[in-house]
């Protein structure tokens, strides 16, 4: 009897898992920035986040947001390093934004000392991460972002490993209350 409850509180864990995302919808610009500045909140030293979604979809928006979260003193600077690969932030963490986009291969970005990066002490933002997943650190945040209308987005957030796992859960508890 009790090894049956053991295995039904299992399963039932299994079935919450963090392992699988966390979804929320944004309705507009306004939205996204609310949510980087609430991501911006949880981040620490060396936290990795890997940004995917299409051309448009709002990735460097957040970055922006998050740098304002992080007190960069002009989070307009933030733009999409694409032509740069990289740019770095001074704000109350250093963030390290990149941009895999134009890159051919993992290798590419292995070259611009990326694993460097991921093991200092500032926060590191991956633009196009779906391009160069094979050379992320196992443990990161994922967010993946889906243009769902004009402004509306819908944002799956999803922990990988220790660090991140109540990352997604604690970004949409916080939602609720402030938003």
């Amino acid at each position: 009897m009790n090894t049956k409850r053991n295995r039904l509180r299992t399963a039932k864990k299994r079935a919450i898992s963090l392992d699988n995302p966390v979804e929320i919808v944004v309705a507009d610009l306004a939205g996204t920035e609310s949510f980087g500045r609430r991501l911006a909140d949880l981040m620490f030293g060396g936290a990795v986040v890997a940004l995917i979604g299409p051309l448009g979809a709002g990735k460097t928006h957040l970055v922006q947001a998050i740098a304002q979260g992080l007190d960069v003193s002009d989070s307009r600077l933030a733009s999409s390093p694409t032509f740069v690969l990289i740019q770095e932030y001074a704000g109350r963490l250093p963030i390290y934004h990149f941009d895999a986009y134009r890159l051919k291969n993992s290798g590419e970005f292995i070259d611009l000392g990326a694993h460097e990066y991921f093991e200092g002490k500032g926060l590191c933002l991956v633009e196009w991460a779906d391009r160069v997943e094979d050379v992320l650190p196992q443990d990161h945040l994922r967010i993946t972002m889906q243009i769902i209308g004009e402004t509306a987005r819908r944002i799956a957030i999803e922990g990988r490993g220790k660090q991140y796992e109540n990352l997604p859960t604690l970004l949409v508890s916080s939602a609720v209350k402030t938003d």
